[in-house]
């Protein structure tokens, strides 16, 4: 099958790598040249621009957008949509707000122009194992473009969702539910490495592969960093966020839904990235006031 891929990050490029060997022609772009280049090295058709990478495609066209979310996605989609065809596709599969998805699909239908969000997991080792598809928008067209999908998952990795903005939902909700059981990870491992017991962490994470409960791809990429590097002192404990999570929250206090690892675990990513945070200089201060309890004070 043929398909349009914009965005040829770390995932991209490994997801038209992974297209190619499953035998679809791709026509590929990035704003990059050398991304481009690399596409055209792993047999993909490399342009310059959108408007060769429509002219490129036989209709009814389907364009994949891998682009990070917000205004690049915004853009893009815009720009393809002054350039496709009545009965062409977009597929988003990046990290879109649902809310966004239904907008779009609503703005692209008068001009006949079909939307689907696939909300996209796998990261860097998708190439290798393959990417879980959480698919929202018309189901004849979700039908039309399964090739691509099939590809692109392992078996029985792929599922249509729901209408437009479902599939970037679930995969909203994943990411919320991924954040939770990373922090579960990082505090039982902190309190192992803090004991007074002389644990061989990376042990443990493996040993916990073999038919715990508690075993999970993630727990996996634990033992793997912890082998490379058994006290990670070469990172430092700073943690971004997406916008996933906080888009969980949202939804789970819009619904009255109560989400407290969500919540917590939201909040040490805040807290990680600060020095020396004034929340807790304000505690030492107090317990000084009113205990007199000692301080540690700061350097002049």
């Amino acid at each position: 099958m043929q398909l349009g891929f914009i965005g040829l990050g770390k995932m991209g490029l490994n997801m038209v790598t992974r297209l190619m060997r499953g035998g679809h022609q791709v026509v590929a772009f990035d704003r990059s040249a050398d991304a481009v280049a690399r596409a055209g090295a792993a047999g993909a058709t490399g342009v310059a621009t959108l408007e060769a990478l429509v002219a490129a495609l036989a209709p009814p066209r389907a364009v994949w957008v891998m682009v990070p979310s917000g205004a690049p996605t915004e853009s893009t989609v815009t720009s393809l949509a002054s350039l496709l065809s009545p009965d062409d596709a977009i597929v988003d599969g990046g990290n879109t707000h649902f809310h966004d998805d239904v907008r779009r699909a609503e703005t692209l239908a008068p001009k006949r122009i079909h939307y689907i969000d696939a909300g996209t997991s796998g990261g860097i080792w998708g190439l290798q194992e393959g990417y879980c598809l959480m698919v929202g928008g018309e189901d004849a067209l979700c039908r039309r473009l399964e090739p691509i999908f099939l590809t692109l998952a392992p078996e029985n990795g792929y599922l249509r969702v729901g209408e437009h903005g479902a599939g970037h939902y679930v995969k909203m909700i994943h990411n919320a539910i991924e954040y939770g059981l990373m922090q579960a990870y990082a505090e039982g491992f902190d309190l192992m490495h803090a004991s007074d017991y002389t644990i061989d962490l990376p042990a443990v994470a493996s040993l916990w592969m073999q038919g715990s409960v508690v075993r999970s791809w993630l727990l996996e990429l634990t033992a793997r960093a912890l082998k490379e590097d058994p006290e990670l002192k070469s990172l430092e404990a700073y943690v971004e966020d997406s916008g996933e999570g906080r888009w969980t929250l949202d939804e789970g206090i819009d619904r009255a839904v109560p989400m407290p690892a969500l919540t917590a675990a939201l909040f040490t990513r805040f807290r990680s990235r600060s020095d020396n945070p004034f929340g807790e200089r304000m505690l030492a201060a107090l317990r000084n006031q009113f205990g007199g309890h000692a301080v540690k004070k700061a350097d002049p």
